[in-house]
């Protein structure tokens, strides 16, 4: 709306010769200049200033029309409206013959939710103005908003009656039947339309009709005859592809299409947004019976714009969703090459490293990455995971270390940093280094959870400051309560200090309800618990469960077991 009412600059010489024909003296000529200055300001966006001496203008110059016209605009971007349309109703007030003034108030009333006094002001304006072509859609749409479609009908027929019968007031008539709940009498419509004109809309339209009812004969021929008007018409492109799909006839499909991304006329962006809507839809049978088609389509579009951002884009999502890893790296490595000033072309080159976990050139290509946009420590995560990922914790501390030197002041990267350090530290065996870190990251973020979950993880592990771990796991678990990592960790603290009893709902709820029972680890816990509660069957069924998922992440899980059969066995049991 803003923008809408700077653009009339352009309108500024109208109005100062409408001053200068009335300017009889040498403060009239002042005031005259004086709006100029105004909106010169005005145009480059200093409101302050134009507002200034906007009002300088119309407390000495009441009767000014100008002025009060641009000091309302002024207002209303100052977000001001009610002033804005104080100042507007005085300039129309002091001449109401000007389309303008009464055009710029109704829209300050549009954009202040008066619909009754904008609809009014538009009716008066038709009147007055009956050859506006505007003013008549902008009825419409205000009629459609106050739910009078009896009145937008009527609205349209005025349109068609003043400047006849066009695609526009058609497409239009049809839009508002159908919301009307009169689709039926909307395609009826088009259909008499159509026998009297020609519109590549209509009858593209008409022609998803007859393929939505499965005509495929007619809708085809509807197509071809959009298509006779104007070849690269998109939509029609695509439903006579459709067609062709629908009825299984494949060979014509894959021919539309290689027509389609062969037509100049054809935006490129139009082509790869179908192609990646038709990538996202497909299966993996759909990959393995026409993959030779599909593989010759992207290659054809690939040939076509080897340097177009979209396409290689395209080309890598492609190969990743069929399972060509090194075809689809070396789409996104194209795009990154053809764009090395492009922030997002590494971002996603990187991004599918890290999704075909391809660590080692990930940490290549993100650190080259993070040295060309130091701006964005983003780039640092991905290497420093793909470091993780390689077993590299030293090499990862490395980089977080980068990271606190070249942002110090991005408190997000910071906080990202330490959180990183201290899990690598921690893995080192280096745990003060850990706990350190963990704690210059709650400095900046007190309730960090992931910080407050580790750290008090990793306390109880090592069976220290158990009320410390509590009091910051009991944050966790109220934050998230839904999350069976943090309630895994409250509810082992509160089993180490000797609450088995406690403890066993927050582990039932993590295995039973949000995903803990994919854990080794939570369901070990939980079976240690259920032990101590002398809940022996059910213990050992969690423990096995255990057992068939652990990949070696618990790695005296059996020794364990076994051990506490033994002591069950001491019990009598």
């Amino acid at each position: 709306m803003k923008g809408f009412f700077l653009a009339i600059f352009s309108l500024v010489c109208l109005f100062v010769s409408t001053i200068a024909a009335k300017a009889g003296d040498i403060r009239t000529k002042l005031a005259e200049n004086s709006i100029i200055t105004a909106v010169g300001y005005y145009n480059d966006k200093k409101f302050d200033k134009a507002e200034a001496v906007l009002k300088e203008v119309v407390r000495e110059f009441p009767d000014n029309d100008a002025a009060h016209f641009y000091l309302g605009l002024t207002e209303f971007c100052k977000d001001n409206p009610n002033a804005a349309e104080d100042e507007l109703e005085k300039a129309v007030d002091l001449d109401s013959t000007n389309f303008w003034y009464r055009y710029r108030l109704a829209m300050i009333y549009s954009a202040t939710g008066k619909e009754e006094l904008t609809l009014k002001m538009f009716e008066d304006l038709v009147r007055d103005f009956p050859k506006k072509y505007d003013l008549y859609y902008n009825m419409v749409e205000l009629y459609q908003r106050q739910d009078q479609q009896d009145k937008a009908l009527e609205t349209l027929s005025q349109i068609e009656t003043v400047f006849g019968t066009s695609d526009l007031t058609a497409l239009a008539r049809f839009d508002l039947l159908r919301n009307m709940g009169r689709e039926d009498e909307g395609y009826e419509y088009l259909e008499e339309f159509n026998r009297k004109y020609s519109s590549v809309q209509v009858l593209s339209i008409l022609g998803d009709r007859q393929l939505s009812m499965y005509n495929d004969s007619l809708a085809l021929s509807l197509y071809n005859e959009a298509l006779d008007i104007d070849p690269s018409f998109m939509p029609a492109i695509l439903g006579k592809a459709e067609t062709y799909r629908i009825a299984r006839d494949y060979a014509k499909y894959f021919e539309v299409l290689h027509g389609f991304v062969e037509n100049d006329n054809v935006p490129v962006e139009s082509k790869c947004s179908y192609l990646n809507a038709l990538v996202r839809s497909a299966d993996k049978q759909f990959f393995k019976i026409f993959g030779t088609q599909m593989d010759s389509l992207v290659r054809q579009c690939s040939e076509k714009y080897p340097q177009d951002s979209s396409v290689n884009f395209m080309s890598g999502i492609y190969y990743y969703a069929k399972g060509d890893y090194p075809k689809a790296k070396a789409g996104f490595k194209a795009n990154a090459d053809n764009w090395p000033n492009s922030i997002s072309a590494a971002a996603s080159y990187v991004e599918m490293l890290m999704y075909t976990k391809d660590w080692q050139t990930l940490v290549s290509e993100a650190e080259k990455a993070a040295e060309r946009f130091p701006s964005e420590p983003a780039f640092w995560e991905y290497a420093s995971m793909g470091e993780y990922n390689l077993g590299n914790y030293g090499k990862v501390i490395d980089i977080c270390n980068k990271v606190l030197s070249v942002s110090p002041d991005d408190s997000a990267a910071v906080l990202n940093s330490y959180t990183t350090m201290g899990d690598m530290y921690y893995k080192l065996g280096e745990k003060k280094k850990a706990y350190k870190a963990y704690d210059k990251a709650l400095k900046i973020n007190p309730e960090y959870l992931p910080v407050l979950n580790n750290y008090a993880y990793f306390l109880s592990v090592d069976g220290r400051q158990l009320k410390k771990a509590y009091a910051m796991s009991r944050i966790t678990v109220e934050k998230e309560p839904d999350n069976s990592t943090y309630l895994d960790t409250f509810g082992w603290i509160l089993y180490l200090q000797g609450n088995a009893i406690e403890a066993k709902p927050f582990f039932k709820n993590a295995v039973m309800l949000y995903g803990g029972k994919d854990s080794p680890v939570i369901l070990d816990h939980y079976a240690e618990v259920l032990f101590a509660l002398k809940e022996y069957d059910l213990a050992f069924l969690y423990w096995n469960k255990a057992k068939a998922i652990n990949n070696g992440e618990i790695p005296d899980l059996d020794s364990r077991i076994g051990k506490r059969k033994s002591e069950m066995k001491k019990d009598g049991k």
